[in-house]
């Protein structure tokens, strides 16, 4: 990733919530219009797993609060 690239993802990620969803509509957006090669089996799975994992996460930060 370029330098100006992990900038823009710093900067979101120091965005109030409201702010990042009004921002990443239009990225979104912006993003069907890309051309992506369709994802492997393996590339899916490895997404889905990190997912879950994400989700076990919050879920047991969740529970301790």
């Amino acid at each position: 990733m370029t330098p100006s690239a992990q900038n823009l993802i710093s900067t979101f990620d120091q965005l109030p919530e409201l702010e990042k969803k009004e921002v990443a509509a239009p990225i979104l957006h912006r993003t069907l219009q890309l051309d992506f090669p369709p994802l492997s089996d393996e590339e899916l799975i490895l997404s889905a797993e990190e997912v879950f994992l994400e989700l076990d996460r919050r879920e047991a930060a969740d529970a301790q609060s």
